[in-house]
Order: structure tokens, then sequence, then C-alpha cells
């Protein structure tokens, strides 16, 4: 397991300097923990986690892509995963609710557990995880259905409406939850393509949420919105910690720090850094952060 400093320990000594302004906030002393030392630098652990990883690896054939990941997700938080491209955080993502079992040549080892329960148990049933754990990718993906079936096919499938009021009931919260019912209750027959790009977002949120899930995994989600689309996402997302627990992939540092409780910065396979996110974006313990944060590179 990845040795974990406490917030006080230092892993080697170093001089404090001044801080350095960035976009992202002041950060208010150089970094203590050298660029060598790829240990995971801060608190992995939450006091009431909903999923839990250890050792967690991921390998696409011989390429080793994530490298002995430990990292809690709380209970309604959220937790930005932040680093450059290809650094993992995707593929880390992809793991809490099996996607990377559809990547042929993909591998993963270490535990993963969902409220105490190993998801990469070979009794696991990969349909009702991927319901308890959803997904919300980069590009809005509509069903070409209508508005009401892209939210009512999850719960059908499931078995989670008895009869038509029940389902009613569903989609209708669902696209409220999501945002969205004010926009669409009078045209909920129309295809859901037909929406613009922010509402099918939102549309594929509620198709989330819509089947209980407990975790919801965001991929880049605002990333082919435009900036008013991307405030109503953030918004959701604020009101949608209430419920769930959400892990968000994100370029973006600022919508990082608008959204998140917790960050936790990948590099090249490594998890670098996690703490609260304040803390990450004004205060970094590890000089690959604090250089990620401050636009040396990434």
């Amino acid at each position: 397991m990845a040795r974990v400093f406490s917030i006080d320990e230092t892993a080697e000594e170093a001089s404090v300097e001044d801080g350095v302004a960035t976009d992202a906030g002041r950060v208010s002393r150089s970094a203590s923990v050298s660029r060598d030392n790829r240990e995971t630098v801060g608190e992995i652990a939450v006091e009431d986690p909903r999923v839990t990883c250890r050792e967690v690896n991921v390998y696409y054939g011989d390429k080793h892509a994530i490298r002995k990941v430990d990292l809690d997700i709380g209970r309604n938080e959220v937790i930005a995963l932040i680093g450059p491209s290809g650094c993992g955080k995707s593929t880390f993502i992809r793991c809490l609710n099996r996607m990377n079992d559809t990547v042929e040549g993909c591998r993963v080892t270490g535990k993963i557990l969902l409220d105490d329960q190993d998801i990469y148990d070979r009794k696991m049933d990969v349909v009702p995880l991927r319901a308890q754990v959803g997904m919300v990718f980069q590009k809005p993906n509509p069903f070409p259905k209508s508005i009401y079936e892209n939210v009512a096919w999850g719960p059908r499938i499931h078995g989670l409406a008895l009869n038509k009021i029940e389902l009613d009931e569903i989609v209708e919260t669902s696209l409220r939850k999501a945002g969205l019912w004010d926009e669409v209750k009078d045209r909920m027959e129309q295809p859901g393509t037909g929406l613009s790009g922010g509402q099918q977002q939102r549309l594929c949120i509620a198709r989330t949420i819509a089947v209980g899930p407990e975790v919801i995994l965001m991929d880049e989600p605002c990333s082919a919105l435009d900036p008013i689309a991307t405030a109503k996402i953030e918004e959701l997302i604020d009101e949608l910690s209430q419920q769930y627990s959400i892990a968000i992939v994100t370029h973006s540092m600022q919508q990082a720090a608008r959204v998140s409780q917790r960050t936790a910065y990948f590099h090249l396979g490594d998890l670098i850094e996690v703490g609260e996110t304040g803390q990450i974006f004004t205060n970094p313990r590890h000089q690959l952060t604090e250089d990620y944060i401050t636009g040396r590179f990434g």
C-alpha cells in the first residue's frame, strides 16, 4: 500500500518560499514533497466512505496505466479528479463501475468496495452495479428515443416501477432533480436528441439518477458545453451531492474549485496528492501538484 503522510508531516526537508499567484488561487508556500516521490500525499481515507479503493492497479496489456491507487469517496461528497491528459483519472473512475470490463486487454487488480462489498467479486452482477454507480460521459449521449423513454428505460428494465403511474412519477422526479422538467414537460414525446447540448447532458443525468444510484461518476461532463450550460450543470452537481456521492473528472481547475469538497491529483498513473480542495489549490504539499496548478505543465 502506498504510504500516506499525515497533514502535519512532510516527506523531506525543504525550504519554504513565498506563494505564487495562479488562476486557481494563491499558493501560500512551495510544496515540500519532491517531484521524485510518487507516494500519495494527503488523507486518502474519509470517516464515512461510500467507495473504498485500495492497491488499485490497471493494465492495458503490458502497459501499467494506474499504479497502486488508494482512495476513499465519502457519502454525499463531491471529489474532483484532476491532472494532465493521459494521467489515468478517467481510467480510474471507469474502474468504479467496471466500465473497463468492456475494454479488451484491460486488467484491474486490488480492492474496490462499494458499501463494503467487493465490486470485482466473481459473483458481482455488473448490471445492477452500473445502476448503483452511474456514469455521465464527456459527450451527451441520449438514446434515439423520446425524452420520456430516455428516463423511463432504466427504471423499466430494472423493475423499479410496478405500473405506469409509478413510472411517470420516477420520470418527473428525475427530470426535476436534473433541473430539466420545466423545460421539457410539454414535449415529452419529442426525441431527446433534439435538445440542446446542455439539455441533453441534463437528460443523461436524469437518466442516471432515475435508477436510484448511490454514486454518480462524471467524466468531463461540461467539456462540450458553453459557459451557461456549464453553470447549470455545476449548480446541479451541488444539489445532487445532498443525495449522492459524486466523482468528477475535469480539466478545469476553476470548475474543480467551484464544485468539489475534495480533490485528487493524478500524474502519469500515480495518485500524487489528495486533500480538501482549498488546501490543494492554495497550499499543495507535492511539487508535482504545485507544478500543475501553477501552469508549469499540463
